[in-house]
């Protein structure tokens, strides 16, 4: 179920149907009629993906629709200089994809696990099956790739800004966002150095902005993730620079 030298072949091995507790953190299913989660229920798939392994690599054929159960994934791209530029943390709740398996055209990214990691897939045969019978499939599908072309709208704006505590609160609100990644609530299980992986900061400029965050009471830093706590505020400072003011900034917490 994967499309990557490295791990293809271990995901695969490791592959098995998903138990109850699984399928009840994937959202989309709750949007289907009883036949259709029935015969969903029995194409689904999981596996385990260690740290570094690619679930899916660039050039590779979609057969599956991937989403994450737990843990954490990246979507990267590789450079022409050898250097990689992440798009988005993927983490527990989202599904990803979708476009491509639509299209059943290769990969444009990679999607690689920054830690252990639980992934969701659906054969491609079974997601079309539900675009072609499915009215809540659609919706749902619609409106992932609706809440996803706003938050690329507002990366590449944060990008231009080139202000790095406007990148650290883009990432995270996009991290919260509750459409796109439910399974993540108010708080995201994240540490500083897998922050700074994805956003490709240092791990001190990361630390910096978080505390900046942290001070303007849009974030708390807690032992092993960060809690949201003004959603509204955090998704706003992403678009507007100005309205991040490193002051009153409180001690290091760990992580």
């Amino acid at each position: 179920m994967v499309h990557a030298d490295r791990g293809r072949n271990a995901i695969r091995d490791r592959a098995r149907a998903a138990r109850p507790d699984e399928l009840r953190n994937i959202p989309w299913l709750d949007a289907l009629s009883a036949t259709e989660r029935r015969r969903t229920e029995v194409a689904l798939v999981v596996g385990e993906a260690e740290p570094g392994d690619l679930v899916c690599r660039i050039g590779g054929s979609p057969t599956y629709w991937f989403g994450v159960v737990e843990g954490l994934l990246k979507m990267s791209n590789d450079n022409a200089d050898g250097t990689s530029m992440t798009y988005s943390g993927l983490p527990p709740g989202g599904w990803f994809g979708e476009g491509t398996a639509m299209k059943r055209e290769p990969y444009r990214y990679n999607i690689q696990a920054l830690r252990r990691s639980v992934v969701a897939g659906l054969p491609i045969d079974d997601f079309h099956w539900l675009l072609d019978h499915s009215i809540g499939f659609n919706r749902f599908v619609m409106n992932q790739l609706n809440e996803r072309l706003g938050q690329f709208i507002a990366a590449r704006e944060a990008d231009r800004q080139n202000n790095p505590d406007v990148r650290v609160a883009r990432n995270l609100a996009a991290l919260f966002n509750p459409v796109l990644f439910p399974g993540v609530g108010e708080l995201l299980r994240i540490t500083q150095q897998e922050l700074a992986y994805l956003i490709g900061l240092s791990r001190q400029r990361v630390n910096e902005a978080l505390r900046t965050l942290e001070a303007q009471g849009m974030i708390q830093v807690e032992y092993g993730g960060l809690r949201v706590l003004d959603l509204a505020a955090l998704r706003s400072s992403a678009l507007a620079p100005n309205s991040i003011s490193p002051t009153s900034l409180p001690q290091d917490k760990k992580q």
